[in-house]
């Protein structure tokens, strides 16, 4: 029997910063992670884009923590030599129907604290990105790119600096509530039974459920959590596409936004790299295991025809199966879609020392420091 003072479950890069953040507060911790490595799924199938806080409804944990995560983050890069580029977004638009589609997005990120957009012109753009065909476009400067593998070392670094520790191949297999005596009084605590190569119990006053894909599973494992607490998992698969040949963009580029994503938009990665994505193609796997990440060559078209409306000289046959990701959202018990982040204490279902992370996806990453101090503000630590 082992005896900690916090449990987190899931090394994606909102486990590893909210299990930084538990130690840094001086809370024995440590990070349990069914794979044999850390940040293997959502964290590493994604864009690695650092995101302004553009689209998301003012008020909601999305815009707050995007706003409040990304100078934090910028911050970080800068202080712990993570590679990373500032180096801005293109919102494009062409027609009357788009063009008002992005004054309410500009108007939602100024209500969102984003005040630095600026309008672009056709000329301007031509100018600026001369392969670029839109009418006008949104300019978001503070919107960039990480190395999200080279973030998630760095939070495992400060984690284990902290006192802290990463067991692999650990999966929590149920959690149950305990009591303990500690110091000569009773405690609530939680019992996890974990799984594989640690195969031990191990008590936690508290836990944090990061499990990403597999969270609303987890807590269907958690003794007295009522069902209702439990949104029920969907899954948007992502595909991206790369460029055989080099892209002649130095920006990122977006179309105007789609239902469930951002559309088919262009990204670079640190080495100047074009890729493309991601689509949305609901899937229904019986658990995150079934998920099958192949990406379907024949995807290609509908990507092509989608670039084309900002990038009309795209070569014929120059797309390529990349890689893609599944973006965890949520649907509540009665049906409806639950579109924001669901950062769940025990001031929602009663446990102590138990939060549950739900419909973690982007902004996600660039959020990550700020959903760390969500996570502890929460259990008031």
């Amino acid at each position: 029997m082992e005896r900690i003072d916090a449990a987190v479950i899931g090394a994606g890069v909102i486990g590893l910063a909210v299990g930084r953040a538990l130690a840094r507060k001086g809370l024995e911790t440590i990070v349990l992670e069914r794979a044999d490595s850390f940040g293997t799924v959502t964290s590493s199938r994604n864009s690695e884009v650092i995101h302004a806080g553009l689209y998301y409804p003012s008020g909601s944990l999305k815009a707050r923590l995007c706003v409040a995560g990304r100078e934090r983050l910028y911050a970080y890069c800068a202080e712990k030599g993570i590679e990373h580029r500032r180096c801005g977004k293109l919102l494009v638009a062409s027609g009357q129907a788009q063009r008002s589609r992005l004054e309410q997005i500009q108007a939602q990120g100024q209500s969102n604290g984003v005040h630095e957009l600026q309008w672009l012109g056709a000329a301007q753009l031509r100018t600026l990105e001369p392969q670029l065909r839109a009418d006008l476009a949104l300019w978001s400067p503070s919107t960039g790119i990480v190395d999200s593998h080279g973030l998630m070392l760095a939070l495992l670094g400060d984690l284990e600096g902290a006192g802290g520790a990463l067991a692999l191949r650990s999966p929590v297999e149920a959690v149950e509530a305990i009591e303990a005596v500690q110091a000569g009084s009773t405690r609530a605590m939680h019992r996890l039974h974990v799984g594989g190569e640690a195969s031990m119990p191990l008590d936690a006053r508290v836990v944090v459920n990061a499990a990403g894909l597999w969270a609303p599973g987890i807590a269907r494992r958690i003794a007295g959590l009522a069902d209702e607490h439990v949104p029920r998992a969907r899954y948007a698969k992502g595909n991206y596409f790369s460029l055989a040949a080099k892209a002649p963009f130095t920006h990122l580029i977006y179309p105007t936004p789609e239902a469930a994503g951002l559309g088919v938009h262009l990204t670079l990665d640190l080495a100047g790299q074009a890729r493309f994505g991601p689509d949305v193609q609901w899937i229904e796997p019986d658990t995150p295991d079934a998920i099958d990440y192949r990406v379907d060559a024949s995807r290609a078209s509908a990507f092509e025809a989608a670039i084309r409306s900002y990038w009309p000289g795209l070569p014929d046959h120059a797309l390529q199966p990349a890689y893609s990701g599944v973006r965890p959202k949520l649907e509540a018990s009665d049906g409806t879609a639950l579109v924001d982040f669901v950062v769940q204490g025990p001031e929602a279902h009663g446990l102590s020392g138990l939060v549950n992370l739900y419909g973690i996806e982007s902004p996600g990453l660039t959020a990550c420091l700020a959903i760390a101090d969500e996570v502890v503000s929460r259990l008031a630590i």
